[in-house]
């Protein structure tokens, strides 16, 4: 800004202070009163409110010599082509060199511009217009001051957690709750349902609609409590309840969750976790939730958000890193994220369940054990693969054992395939009454015995037939039956509340760049992930330690 008021002869330039001491006692006292700096929103706001036109031309005074050529003397086009191109957070103090960058600054074409390129907004924003409201208002008043809480969010449903997607739709900000497909369809397409939108009616301010229920949007509430973090509550809490009372709800949750109806579950043990997670979702519902404004804590009682970040990406990643929904169980299907950090891969999970939950990692891959699976009639004994696999831990167990790094965790995985006692709410079925999961390692070390670990053929292009031994339970028997190689990796199960976790060996198997499986060996069950197919804006995290916070934070939270 100061090359501008230099070029224009404004500011700190003679010119303009002889300008001053022509002015009126009234005029003076006017100038003086306007604030330097203002924080960042207000001066968006301030900017965009004195962009009509007051008085102006150019800036009179003495040219300096030699002579210099000014803004101002370009044509007004040029210049709405000039700001247009520049970030709408510089275009306030633009607007406080002179009186003729305001009048220009005025002009919409700026902001319809910083609207799309900025925040993607394609919609024809000529049709504001008819409202009364301008783009710069869509800008300052929407877009810019909601700007925080766009992108991907867990919310903090105890155990639960879930992935909800902020995003610019339209003239709306919209926040989509992402649902995995019905269990155990885990290749079909995610499902998403709008939980509030923020738009801009009239000049006065945005408005925040709940969207929850299924009596259409009513006034809602939304409180940014600081940059990574904000909640939610609903103002007007009958639009969420049904005539039919609670057994309507629970029926509609039902349809809407698991597209099915309890009669159609047969399993017992089922219809506990699921009876279980309505009744404890329930208690989450925004028109059940007091005001924020109501709180001693500026988060207490409210529905919070924390933001988490899609992994960083490397050329050397096995596969692409992101997002992915996994079967587990009687509990459905969850999602996952996939992500490398040196010679590991770990999975996090985004939603969870009572016995691992959300935050915590449901899968850890030693990239530096490659495991070849036996051929394809062998493959089929479940003992052979528990052989090769055990034997595969035991070199772990030795190598971080001459490492120094040998984890309390993984010693009690070896103490035995011990069962942990089921609490009343969840008695013994054909589950057990632990869930899968994973927990973190430290990486280090060198490569494992590079003759001990047979090359896979799947790293030639050929892949590798592949099929799940006789025992092994599989929500969803439409696994890929070839597979491009096979890894050594540990799970966590643990007892409902999360108690007595447990690190257990398993083996991860790679299908293809959007599809992996991991073989729980002490529950003899198998887990199928699939790529969540969606584009996430305003989610890449600034730097892979940013991300590598994120993970401890969301973890830390369960722990």
């Amino acid at each position: 800004m100061a090359v501008c008021a230099r070029l224009c002869g404004v500011g700190p330039s003679r010119g303009c202070r002889r300008r001053q001491q022509r002015r009126g006692p009234a005029e003076t006292a006017a100038a003086d009163s306007e604030p330097d700096t203002d924080p960042e929103e207000e001066r968006i706001e301030a900017g965009a409110a004195v962009l009509a036109g007051v008085g102006g031309g150019m800036c009179p005074g003495p040219s300096p010599s030699p002579p210099r050529c000014s803004l101002l003397e370009l044509p007004p086009e040029l210049l709405v082509e000039i700001f247009a191109s520049l970030p709408g957070t510089d275009l306030p103090s633009l607007a406080q060199v002179c009186t003729k960058f305001r009048r220009i600054l005025h002009t919409d074409t700026i902001w319809r511009r910083r609207c799309r390129e900025e925040y993607g907004v394609c919609e024809n924003l000529r049709k504001l217009e008819i409202t009364g409201v301008s783009c710069r208002d869509v800008y300052a008043k929407l877009l810019h001051r909601y700007r925080h809480i766009l992108g991907l969010w867990q919310p903090d449903i105890g155990p639960y957690g879930g992935l909800l997607n902020v995003v610019v739709d339209g003239l709306f900000i919209i926040g989509w709750m992402y649902l995995p497909p019905h269990d155990p369809h885990v290749n079909d397409p995610m499902r998403f349902k709008p939980l509030f939108r923020i738009h801009l009616m009239e000049r006065k301010a945005a408005t925040v609609e709940c969207m929850y229920g299924h009596k259409g949007p009513h006034h809602g509430h939304i409180q940014i409590v600081k940059k990574d973090e904000f909640s939610t509550k609903c103002n007007q809490t009958d639009h969420h309840r049904m005539s039919g009372g609670r057994q309507e709800e629970f029926r509609t949750w039902l349809r809407e969750e698991w597209g099915r109806t309890l009669e159609d579950i047969f399993h017992e043990h089922m219809q506990e976790l699921i009876l279980m997670k309505f009744i404890y979702t329930s208690q989450y519902d925004p028109a059940a939730r007091p005001s924020c404004a109501d709180m001693p804590a500026p988060h207490s009682n409210c529905l919070t958000y924390r933001r988490i970040y899609l992994p960083p990406s490397r050329p050397d990643d096995l596969i692409k890193p992101g997002l992915f929904k996994g079967t587990y169980g009687s509990h459905g299907l969850e999602i996952v994220m996939l992500s490398f950090h040196g010679r590991r891969a770990r999975g996090t999970k985004i939603t969870g369940d009572p016995n691992i939950p959300a935050g915590q990692q449901t899968v850890e891959i030693d990239l530096r054990h490659q495991i070849q699976l036996p051929d394809l009639e062998n493959q089929r004994n479940f003992n052979e693969l528990s052989r090769i696999v055990l034997e595969v831990r035991e070199r772990v167990r030795q190598e971080q054992q001459q490492e120094g790094g040998y984890e309390a965790g993984e010693g009690r995985g070896r103490q035995g395939l011990r069962e942990s006692q089921p609490s009343p709410a969840q008695p013994r079925a054909e589950a057990p009454s632990r869930g899968p999961d994973g927990t973190p390692a430290e990486d280090g070390g060198e490569p494992g015995d590079a003759a001990a670990v047979a090359e896979q053929p799947a790293q030639s292009g050929q892949g590798q037939p592949f099929v799940l031994p006789v025992g092994v339970s599989s929500r969803n028997e439409d696994y890929p039956r070839t597979c491009r190689m096979c890894f050594y990796g540990t799970g966590l199960i643990a007892g409902h509340g999360f108690t007595s976790p447990e690190r257990t060996p398993g083996v991860f198997i790679l299908f293809d760049e959007d599809r992996f499986g991991f073989v729980w060996l002490e529950l003899k069950s198998f887990s199928l992930y699939s790529r969540v197919q969606a584009t996430f804006r305003n989610a890449d995290a600034p730097s892979p330690q940013a991300f590598d916070e994120m993970l401890k934070n969301i973890q830390s939270l369960t722990s």
